[in-house]
């Protein structure tokens, strides 16, 4: 149980870090749209990512090459710069759900999930990459107890993340204030941005 712990509270301290995917589930909160898949994708891509990072560390440290990085970095950068326009030109528009669209909306809303997700190598770098190389000698049992604990870890802070936001939604109900918002998450993915730029640069 001790691993499980561990594994619980090493997730857990690498997934508070504030970034782009975690901005992105607290919009969502806020929008009350679809928080439950987009909640759903994020804790799952994080199980699939630590067990890959545990049982394959080795042979994905190799394929994980600079080049693969710096690509990486590219369309992570494309990505951001993607959403902040479309962001920019909705400003003024307040999180509603349009019902003759959900079924449109619910498809953005994945490929939206499935992008912050995977096209972050931070992602990889703090599931596969630090777990995997944290939990290298473990025994077996170890290491699943800690997959585990660092997997809840992840549900945990994403459902919390997401219908935490739902609830604050409540008492949000200005047009200004929705704009303050729609402001501070440009802000946020502009520096997301430029720190990733800085890295393709480097």
């Amino acid at each position: 149980m001790s691993f499980f712990i561990l594994g619980f509270f090493t997730g857990l301290s690498l997934i508070l870090a504030i970034g782009a995917q975690n901005i992105f589930v607290i919009e969502q909160g806020l929008k009350k749209q679809f928080i439950f898949i987009v909640c759903v994708i994020c804790a799952f891509s994080d199980f699939l990512l630590i067990f890959l990072g545990i049982f394959l560390f080795h042979y994905f440290e190799s394929f994980f090459s600079p080049s693969v990085e710096l690509i990486l970095n590219i369309l992570l950068f494309l990505f951001l710069v993607h959403f902040i326009w479309k962001k920019l030109k909705n400003i003024n528009t307040n999180f509603e759900i349009n019902q003759k669209n959900e079924i449109k909306g619910l498809v953005s809303v994945i490929i939206k999930t499935l992008g912050f997700t995977y096209l972050n190598p931070h992602v990889y770098s703090d599931t596969v990459f630090f777990l995997g190389n944290f939990s290298k000698s473990f025994l077996i049992n170890q290491k699943l107890l800690f997959g585990f604990g660092a997997t809840l870890s992840s549900i945990i802070f994403f459902f919390t993340l997401g219908y935490l936001s739902k609830f604050l939604s409540n008492y949000l109900n200005s047009k200004k204030v929705w704009k303050i918002i729609n402001i501070l998450i440009i802000l946020f993915m502009s520096a997301l941005s430029i720190f990733v730029l800085i890295n393709i640069l480097g």
